[in-house]
């Protein structure tokens, strides 16, 4: 009897114990039914997540182009080559789909990619390996090169697409595009000027594509499917000229061939509306390999002491506070401040007793010395430097811009600013400044962005003259022409800027030479090569159409920048037809059209009169130079590749660098230049060109 109640009681306790769990397995259930999140975990989304599929849409990146419409920075589809080893791809199938004869393969790759055929075995003969791959000799091929390559008919070779950014002219306007590398996600995004700075401009917005799936990765048939287009990113057109560019380049590269110097920078502008029409810098770079020595744009990203340039501007403040007496004298040479230290001119003698007038030819520093002391003063001064923009930012749209630094305060220092030493300013705050001078006393604002178009082609932005007020009187800034075009034009010895004459031109401007601080002795240096050389021009000289500002750092003279200025102006005036008296009616310009994947019987149809270059044999057209919308003088070629077998460089002799780098391009040659001018003859070995220029 007592057996069977204490069974019961066993019983009865694991009928509570069952009861018990049953109910929290009833409250679990129901807890997990109706809550939004258990241990912090969203069940809806989750779900989702294993049910969702997403895909990314990516947008394209927006191009650069120049003000005429020629591709500066593209997005071009690039190819990794790849071989598949695995034997177990080609099980059950009719044909092959891994490597199977080793050596063969090796031996026909080694026509085409740039690696030995013993290196393409050993990659090709590893153990174990599912797919390989063939370093920097099988990325980045050109759509030719893979479409030379699968013309082998290789069994197991295939590639991975992608889209890189490339620039079509190399260093062309190298500091102004910076460049965009691709990212690990696959997208190009911009790492250097004015790729990184207008990112978001570019970039556009990626789409995307959502839907569910079922166990085997399918689409489910009837659920609804969620679609977002990408947005591609804007078209950037700049300013620059590609022909005023080529100048540039073309003459820091002769000065940079002949001449030995740390840097040397040069920009061009529109003294009407304040665009940018060319600068260049040395040492310089290509955005497509990135061998960069220096990082800063120095137009915008390096301030530096200007020199004897700064003296318009201290005229000017004389001129605007109505003291300035031009035809007043004093004793040139030497002016002692009182701690005792001794300021010389230039010429160290001086020029004897010489008017104000006649102290700016010869960039007087001891007649700036006096301008402060008898005319105007340090607040004078310095409220006028901020007045031209000296001290902030132009507001370009370049990458990294510095504002410089303006300040003086005791009395040397003031003497010091007044030509130029003490103080740091960046070429495009002298573009500024310029602007007022050759506008009637009017300043304008530097931009470098024509407009920018949407994937529409609606224009988005567009850039314009902007003026940003009355900075000078119109009797002030004709006294400074005036002044301007003796120091390039007089005859007088201590003129500072007659090596900057042009034949049949009337170009105004101003030297500057400033010397560098010796930063272990706490002092500037004393002799000729450790300054800064400057000078800063416009012409006509009445009504100036362009302003030109060069500088120079450790060339021991100006030389190198004497001819490099000069030769752009001379270019210049032929190409901007600027004092010429009549127009040339034998050139007839021609617009480019878009001839990709025509025919060579459609293109002859549109170009009768323009020259062309036919690269290969075929008869359909797969790329071209210029881009669409450029415009083609009869002097100049329409370069046009076809879809031949393995086409080979023509001949270019008499043709123009520009001409020649677009060739390389389109063949995926490497080419390198000696001299300059046009071509005069070439020589090609190992998939390398090179030309020799007269």
């Amino acid at each position: 009897m007592k057996k069977s109640k204490y069974n019961n009681k066993i019983i009865n306790i694991f009928i509570v114990i069952a009861l018990f769990c049953f109910l929290i397995l009833i409250y679990r259930t129901a807890y997990l039914s109706l809550a939004k999140e258990v241990d912090g975990v969203n069940l809806k989304e989750f779900a989702q997540s294993r049910s969702v599929v997403s895909k990314t849409i990516p947008a394209k990146r927006g191009n650069i182009y120049d003000r005429n419409g020629e591709a500066l920075a593209i997005n071009v589809s690039s190819y990794t080559l790849i071989a598949y080893l695995d034997e177990s791809r080609s099980e059950g199938e009719d044909e092959l789909y891994h490597v199977k004869d080793k050596k063969n393969t090796a031996k026909k790759l080694a026509t085409v990619i740039d690696m030995k055929e013993d290196d393409i075995y050993e990659i090709l003969n590893q153990e174990n390996m599912y797919q390989v791959e063939f370093g920097t000799a099988g990325k980045g091929l050109t759509e030719l090169e893979k479409e030379e390559i699968e013309k082998l008919n290789l069994p197991g070779i295939d590639f991975i697409e992608d889209v890189k950014r490339y620039y079509p002219n190399g260093s062309f306007a190298s500091y102004v595009l910076g460049y965009a590398t691709t990212n690990e996600d696959g997208k190009i995004v911009g790492e250097f000027g004015m790729e990184e700075l207008l990112n978001d401009v570019l970039s556009g917005t990626d789409g995307y594509t959502t839907y569910q799936k079922d166990l085997n990765g399918y689409k489910i048939p009837g659920t609804k499917e969620v679609t977002v287009d990408a947005v591609d990113g804007n078209d950037v057109y700049l300013t620059i000229d590609s022909n005023i560019q080529f100048f540039v380049e073309q003459a820091i590269g002769e000065a940079e061939e002949n001449y030995n110097f740390d840097w040397m920078t040069i920009v061009v502008a529109d003294a009407k509306t304040g665009e940018i029409l060319g600068t260049g810098q040395s040492p310089t770079f290509d955005p497509n390999t990135r061998d960069i020595e220096n990082w800063t744009d120095i137009t915008v990203a390096e301030a530096y002491e200007p020199g004897s340039i700064m003296k318009i501007y201290t005229y000017m403040a004389a001129m605007e506070a109505g003291t300035y007496r031009g035809s007043d004298k004093f004793k040139s040479g030497v002016y002692e401040t009182e701690d005792e230290t001794k300021i010389y001119d230039w010429l160290p003698q001086g020029f004897g007793t010489i008017t104000y007038d006649q102290g700016f030819i010869a960039s007087s520093n001891v007649g700036v010395i006096n301008i402060m002391n008898n005319f105007i003063n340090k607040t004078i001064l310095q409220d006028y430097y901020k007045k031209l923009g000296f001290g902030t930012k132009t507001g370009i749209t370049l990458a990294n811009e510095v504002s410089g630094q303006i300040k003086f305060n005791y009395q040397t220092e003031v003497y010091n600013a007044s030509f130029g030493q003490g103080i740091t300013t960046t070429p495009m705050q002298h573009i500024k400044a310029l602007t007022s001078i050759a506008n009637d006393g009017i300043m304008l604002k530097p931009y470098i962005i024509s407009k920018v178009l949407d994937e529409n082609n609606k224009e988005v932005y567009t850039g314009q003259r902007e003026e940003l007020g009355q900075v000078a009187s119109k009797e002030t800034t004709d006294k400074m022409k005036e002044l301007m075009y003796n120091v390039v034009n007089s005859n007088w010895y201590g003129a500072t800027g007659t090596i900057y004459k042009v034949k049949n031109s009337d170009v105004i401007g101003k030297t500057g030479t400033a010397q560098l601080v010796n930063e272990k002795a706490g002092s500037y240096y004393t002799d000729d090569y450790n300054m800064t050389r400057s000078f800063v021009g416009m012409w006509p000289k009445d009504d100036p159409e362009v302003i030109i500002y060069a500088s120079v750092k450790r060339s021991g003279t100006s030389t190198p920048i004497s001819k490099a200025v000069t030769s752009i102006i001379e270019n210049m005036n032929k190409y901007l037809n600027i004092f010429s008296e009549e127009e040339d009616d034998t050139i007839e310009n021609f617009i480019v059209d878009n001839y990709l994947n025509k025919t060579k019987t459609d293109v002859e149809s549109k170009t009768k009169n323009v020259k062309k270059l036919y690269i290969g044999t075929g008869n359909k057209i797969i790329n071209q130079y210029p881009a669409k919308g450029s415009i083609l003088s009869s002097n100049d070629t329409l370069i046009l590749l076809t879809n031949s077998n393995n086409p080979k460089i023509p001949n270019l002799k008499g043709y123009s660098k520009q001409e020649a780098k677009a060739v390389c391009n389109m063949l995926n040659l490497k080419c390198t230049f000696k001299g300059y001018g046009y071509i005069s003859s070439q020589s090609t070995s190992d998939k390398k060109v090179t030309f020799t220029l007269k």
